[in-house]
């Protein structure tokens, strides 16, 4: 492939649907390898806004606003960032040959609601999984958990992000809560949920999965090192890498990753999520782009979870080799509503020469939104936890 220059007639262009911090450092990495980008959000000012050549805002889940928008703007690559898109739209722009969508428009619509990547993964691929049930009432959830799922479980919406609208049932008397919980957390309003069965797991890991091109012009599938994570309501709240697990429970991991993601095809980053517990694995979910808890990388790896995707979007070598022994990241949270906020501690939070900072630079806070994170590394992973965490501690939002 050859990459043109920015702001001219040889530019290669490559449009990001969805814009947060997730987006925006895949833009800031695309950028360093000479690419005209575009972002586009359905906000103002997102972060990846911030720094794109171009960006805009519509509602990406409307049909015919994606589609104006990518044939005014003539985006060589799409690369779909975020779960609320018209994915018939990329379908169509890809058999029209308008421009390539990453990793395919078929893994953008399977995976954006999790009814789909699930019984591709428990149905066709046979792989194991937690039983579960889908819903679209109150008394059909109610039915799912009665007629196998049973106690305790977790009910999620099947299109959500980052924990929003997911919660556990223990009894009876919290189904309804968490039904409408699960409706109002959704990315579209009404829907359906999953209810799963609860694991009894040791951890959770994600396990950053790369297809990219090898030297003779094939698909290679990489992996990175397992990053274990803590989550708190369904939401990342710290990550780590590596994580420690048995050689027979990674070897199954990536022989599952290997497999969703070769039926998925394309190229690119996938967070592929698992159970583990000794050496059992069970698939959880996968998202065909970069991971929160991947975040983690831009501290213990040679080449972030960004830079891989823009490196295997661009048909590019990659490299998943870690540059520490450790590695962590958490979680800055907003603490507030409100617009336009500060942050206090900042150079408290970074007079540990082996902690980093990212904020994010998101317009409005929300008390339980990431504003930022903290990243850390050290000799084991319990110093570099402790290090990330004591630097996410020192950072205060603040009113201006």
């Amino acid at each position: 492939m050859k990459i043109g220059t920015p702001l001219s007639t040889t530019a290669t262009r490559v449009m990001l649907l969805g814009s947060g911090e997730l987006g925006k450092e895949v833009i800031i990495a695309l950028q360093r390898l000479g690419v005209e980008t575009i972002a586009v959000d359905r906000y103002a000012n997102a972060p990846g806004h911030q720094v794109a050549h171009r960006a805009h805002v519509i509602n990406m889940a409307n049909p015919a606003q994606l589609r104006a928008l990518i044939e005014q703007e003539k985006p060589d690559i799409i690369v779909p960032e975020i779960e609320a898109i018209a994915t018939d739209i990329l379908a169509e722009i890809e058999a029209d040959g308008i421009a390539e969508v990453i990793p395919t428009a078929r893994a953008t619509q399977l995976t954006m609601n999790r009814e789909g990547i699930r019984k591709l993964a428990a149905e066709e691929l046979a792989l194991p999984t937690s039983r579960y049930a889908f819903a679209e009432s109150l008394n059909g959830l109610r039915m799912a958990i009665d007629g196998g799922v049973g106690y305790p479980c977790i009910v999620k919406p099947v299109m959500s992000s980052s924990g929003k609208g997911q919660s556990t049932i223990n009894e009876p008397e919290e189904i309804e809560a968490a039904w409408n919980y699960a409706m109002s957390g959704g990315r579209i309003k009404g829907g359906r949920v999953i209810v799963e069965e609860m694991i009894e797991f040791d951890f959770e890991i994600t396990l950053l999965t790369v297809r990219a091109y090898n030297r003779n012009g094939e698909i290679e599938t990489h992996f990175c090192a397992p990053i274990g994570h803590r989550q708190v309501n369904g939401d990342y709240v710290e990550s780590w890498q590596p994580q420690q697990m048995t050689e027979k429970a990674l070897h199954r991991a990536q022989e599952i990753a290997a497999a969703v993601t070769a039926n998925l095809g394309g190229r690119g980053i996938f967070g592929v999520e698992f159970f583990i517990k000794g050496d059992q694995v069970w698939f959880s979910e996968v998202s065909p782009r970069p991971h929160d808890t991947g975040m983690v990388t831009m501290s213990s790896q040679y080449q972030n979870e960004f830079e891989l995707h823009a490196r295997a979007i661009l048909g590019l070598p990659v490299s998943v080799e870690m540059n520490v022994v450790a590695a962590a990241s958490a979680v800055i949270y907003g603490t507030m509503d409100e617009k336009g906020i500060a942050f206090e501690g900042v150079d408290s939070a970074l007079q540990d020469a082996q902690t980093d900072l990212r904020l994010f630079g998101k317009p409005e806070a929300f008390k339980q939104r990431r504003m930022g994170v903290a990243l850390a590394y050290s000799n084991n992973t319990n110093d570099a936890r402790q290090r990330a965490g004591h630097a996410a501690e020192q950072v205060k939002p603040a009113k201006k």
